[in-house]
């Protein structure tokens, strides 16, 4: 289990998603304990990930001439995970549904309606459709502001896998360079200016 010594220890980026948060009371959970809170479709999710990160590490060392049948993989590979999500958000929730604004590594932001606390804890499910993930964790309500007309509750894991981490900060990172990609394919040319 990651017990963050640095809140900022990761960055975050800006990104749509759902977390659910239901008030959690007792002591920190061991790694054992955090995956038993897990659901059947969030374990089958996190085992396919598991095991597809340790087969594409593989796979990257094979030659130009395997490049065809690892885009198939790939392929296949996200066909399994998008069957999965579709299991997982046909599944129960605990806790309330909240819109994800931003993510890290280390942190969620959400827009909350004035019913969260510093100080609080929940145990705090995460999905983030696009990204392919979903994990549980314990998250602690650090700070509440308002901006733009909207309260934003910022909350940083406590209790969270290892696992989970990495899964998280593999995808900040890639929805930072789909963002970057997008913006340079706006931004005009410099002979257009």
């Amino acid at each position: 289990m990651s017990l963050l010594a640095d809140p900022n220890a990761y960055f975050s980026v800006t990104h749509d998603f759902n977390a659910y948060l239901q008030p959690f009371d007792g002591p920190m959970p061991s790694d054992a304990e955090l995956l038993g809170m897990r659901s059947v479709g969030l374990q089958l999710l996190s085992d396919v990930k598991t095991l597809e990160a340790g087969c594409l590490l593989h796979l990257r060392q094979l030659d130009n001439e395997a490049k065809a049948v690892v885009d198939f993989l790939k392929l296949q590979s996200r066909k399994v995970d998008m069957v999965l999500h579709y299991v997982l958000e046909n599944e129960q929730r605990d806790g309330k549904r909240y819109r994800g604004v931003s993510f890290g590594g280390s942190n969620i932001v959400i827009e909350s309606q004035g019913t969260l606390r510093p100080g609080e804890l929940y145990k705090t499910t995460v999905y983030i459709r696009d990204e392919l993930i979903a994990l549980v964790c314990i998250a602690r309500v650090t700070s509440v502001s308002h901006e733009e007309g909207r309260e934003l509750t910022e909350l940083v894991y406590e209790g969270i896998l290892e696992a989970d981490v990495e899964h998280l900060v593999k995808a900040s990172l890639s929805v930072q360079q789909k963002q970057l990609k997008a913006r340079k394919q706006q931004a005009p040319s410099p002979l257009e200016r």
